[in-house]
């Protein structure tokens, strides 16, 4: 090739290149320092210096709109400008920050760490590195990465501050980890928040606190959390069994079983998942098997099957509740009404709003007559769930309470509220003949006395239950005296005894004079 050839051959390049061909060319024995370039290096200067020239543009055009807290163009032209010349650290660095003002966070990880791979001198780029390890949870890697920045510069404030906060994030998990173990889970989730506002972008501190959420029974907030982590994953495990345990504590057992069930999917060794959706089929399964045995009357059966369910998953407080609001129901079938009262109380432990236990338990307060606390259950459904049904449950507690402040005429007589008039007859005959003062007329006198108030009971009780109208009166509540049907001031039961002995022949006599008072009748047995 000529030299003519050779000129024209490199006109294609600089300036700078060409005056040096032509100096090597028309001077080959000259001694000058400048390098001789071979025709193939001269082949691909020129293209590297625009790209450089380019690439320098674009980080400008990013830096502008970085500037100007544009993002999203921002990270475009860095993209650009890494793309014209993908060895510079600084553009790698520069798009890191950037994706770190978009949170996302694993993105400017891979860019900060691509930025050091470059560059180990590059101090942003550790520092960068170190944030997105904070950010992502991982303290530990954090804190290598702003060690090895104050080893660069030991003086730099900012390392020196996010490693303290690497610390603090580490100790954060540590306590979250003791609670979760003891089963504090409001520590668990107080420790989360903390921990969280050092490293927002950490899906394994939203989960803890979204499980610690479901099992503190907070699960319109455990379902938010796991919710916003699937909208961005839609795969990610962990989040579907936090969904699905929300759904199994709030009594939709099918429901979460298809959500364990895909979390399985997801991860197969995923023990978590897998037990509680042996938990929740167990669970299901065996609360039917009682419900079963109820309808079909086995109450003894039912009340067995309900207490083996509660020993499934103490966890689970609403089915729980529900479990033992059953066994309360089958134990007042088979007259277990203490128990079930047990059972209603730890149902509304678990569940304060648990309407039904409410209910039951009143119930089974006015069928062991503990008449008060009956009322107040009743107040308490009316007031949340103002409905006439309600209304008439408390009414009628109501009414018993104020029945049982009286003189219970059908204790006295030891006979049931259902009691037919021979039979009301037989039991005042027995009790009064039992009660009579001159039947005690050797007793002590504090015995006589008691005797004698008695004897006046059992015939108080006896004038108005064997007296239908007055009867109904009782019955319903009334003041017998205020509505001018008795007067227990002016009653005198030695008549009513008189009255029914009398006229019997039953072999009774007595002697009362006019001055002689109830205690000194006498009558002998025939």
């Amino acid at each position: 090739m000529t030299a003519l050839q050779q000129v024209n051959f490199t006109a294609m390049f600089s300036t700078r290149a060409i005056r040096t061909v032509c100096t090597q060319l028309c001077c080959p024995s000259s001694r000058c320092n400048t390098p001789q370039l071979s025709p193939l290096k001269l082949k691909y200067s020129a293209p590297s210096a625009r790209k450089n020239s380019q690439a320098e543009g674009f980080k400008e055009q990013g830096n502008a709109f970085y500037s100007k807290k544009d993002y999203s163009e921002a990270f475009n032209y860095y993209t650009k400008a890494i793309d014209a010349c993908p060895k510079n650290a600084s553009y790698y660095g520069n798009r890191a920050a950037t994706l770190m003002m978009l949170c996302r966070f694993r993105e400017a990880l891979e860019d900060s760490q691509q930025a050091v791979r470059l560059d180990d001198c590059f101090m942003k780029g550790h520092l960068r590195e170190g944030k997105c390890h904070l950010s992502l949870g991982n303290a530990m890697a954090a804190s290598r990465c702003f060690q090895k920045v104050l080893e660069m510069e030991p003086s730099n404030r900012e390392a020196q501050q996010e490693n303290k906060n690497a610390a603090t994030l580490l100790e954060y998990e540590r306590m979250a980890d003791f609670g979760f173990e003891k089963r504090d889970f409001r520590k668990v989730v107080y420790c989360m928040d903390r921990a969280l506002a050092l490293a927002c972008a950490c899906h394994r501190f939203k989960i803890l606190k979204a499980e610690c959420l479901a099992l503190l029974g907070r699960y319109p907030e455990a379902q938010s959390v796991a919710s916003d982590i699937l909208r961005m994953d839609s795969t990610n495990a962990d989040a579907l069994y936090v969904r699905g345990l929300c759904l199994y504590y709030e009594d939709c057992i099918d429901k979460a079983v298809q959500f364990f069930i895909q979390a399985l999917r997801m991860a197969p060794d995923h023990e978590k998942a897998r037990l509680a959706c042996r938990n929740a089929k167990a669970l299901k399964a065996k609360k039917e098997e009682g419900n079963l045995a109820f309808k079909n009357c086995n109450f003894e059966a039912a009340y067995q099957l309900y207490t083996e369910a509660l020993t499934i998953d103490p966890n689970n407080i609403k089915t729980n509740a529900k479990l033992y609001c059953n066994r309360a129901t089958a134990g007042a079938k088979l007259k277990k009404l203490n128990q079930a009262i047990d059972d209603c109380s730890s149902a509304i432990k678990l569940d304060d709003t648990y309407i039904k236990a409410y209910l039951r338990r009143a119930q089974c307060y006015m069928d062991t007559e503990q008449y008060e606390e009956a009322v107040r259950d009743y107040e308490k459904v009316y007031q949340t769930e103002k409905t006439s049904d309600h209304k008439h449950l408390l009414k009628a507690a109501q009414l018993e309470l104020k029945k049982s402040k009286r003189k219970d005429y059908y204790k006295v007589l030891g006979v049931g509220k259902n009691a037919t008039e021979d039979e009301i007859k037989k039991a005042y005959r027995k009790r009064a003949l039992m009660h009579h003062p001159d039947r005690h007329s050797a007793a002590t006198p504090e015995v006589q006395k008691e005797e004698e108030k008695k004897f006046k009971e059992v015939g108080e009780a006896f004038t108005v239950l064997s007296d239908p109208k007055k009867k109904i009166r009782y019955d319903n509540g009334h003041d017998l005296a205020d509505d001018g049907g008795f007067d227990g001031g002016d009653f005198d039961a030695n008549n009513i005894f008189r009255a029914f002995f009398g006229g019997h022949g039953g072999g009774y006599s007595f002697d009362s004079s006019a001055d002689s008072g109830p205690g000194n009748f006498f009558f002998q047995f025939g």
